[in-house]
């Protein structure tokens, strides 16, 4: 039973370690810039 619940220490101690990686390396922002779209309206 020990061995299970230290398997799962780890485990969360490595999912911690890589979330917080991700969060630092990755980077997630859309490029931003302007849209000009022509819009043709019905005026019936």
């Amino acid at each position: 039973m020990g061995r299970i619940i230290k398997a799962i220490f780890v485990l969360a101690i490595l999912g911690i370690i890589g979330l917080t990686g991700f969060a630092y390396i990755a980077d997630l922002s859309p490029d931003q810039g302007e849209v000009k779209v022509p819009v043709t309206l019905n005026a019936d």
